[in-house]
């Protein structure tokens, strides 16, 4: 039962990815932004041995990163296509991130797997009061990712935690800076730069 990686990534097209950073830096650098980011994020992840890397993409053709298999990501909102994924891959530990997060290391996918040796699940908080990855042991059973969730606002790791219920085992990884809008570009850019 070999870990897993999933990537999450839009087809990179003008106009549909990073829509609220784009409403702040204009829609062709948002676009850029998140190519450059999903490409470095998939090369700096997918080459390492240690797991097994897959991207879980929304329909489009054209702009993935060569030699990394992909699978579908479904319909419904983002807990829904977790879920799917998270039922689908193959048996074994199982951590889905997406490109919003430009510091992803490997360590932080090793951590987040060593982790779920003893834990049931793992979150990587972001700043913003999401989360920038999260895992599942998925044995003896997979909590649904499925449900009330409030995407794309502070209160999303939080539903996402209630979800899982009382009785899954969580651990929690550093807090990275989420590249969401205007104002998380901002951050990171700071942060880099210190």
């Amino acid at each position: 039962m070999r870990p897993r990686l999933v990537i999450f990534a839009k087809a990179p097209r003008l106009g549909t990815v990073k829509t609220r950073l784009a409403r702040d830096i204009g829609p062709v650098a948002a676009l850029q932004f998140y190519v450059n980011t999903m490409r470095r994020i998939t090369r700096r992840l997918a080459r390492d041995s240690r797991w097994d890397t897959v991207l879980a993409v929304t329909p489009g053709s054209g702009g993935w990163p060569a030699g990394v298999p992909r699978i579908a990501q479904g319909g419904g909102d983002l807990g829904d296509r977790m879920d799917r994924v998270m039922r689908t891959v193959p048996p074994g530990p199982v951590v889905i991130i997406g490109t919003d997060i430009p510091d992803i290391e490997p360590r932080h996918i090793a951590d987040a797997h060593a982790r779920l040796g003893d834990h049931q699940a793992v979150f990587g908080p972001a700043d913003d009061g999401g989360y920038w990855l999260i895992g599942l042991r998925r044995r003896p059973y997979t909590p649904r990712l499925a449900g009330p969730v409030r995407w794309s606002t502070e209160h999303a790791l939080a539903d996402t935690r209630r979800l899982l219920g009382a009785g899954v085992t969580t651990a929690m990884l550093e807090t990275l800076t989420d590249v969401d809008d205007g104002a998380g570009l901002a951050r990171w850019q700071d942060a880099r730069r210190r």
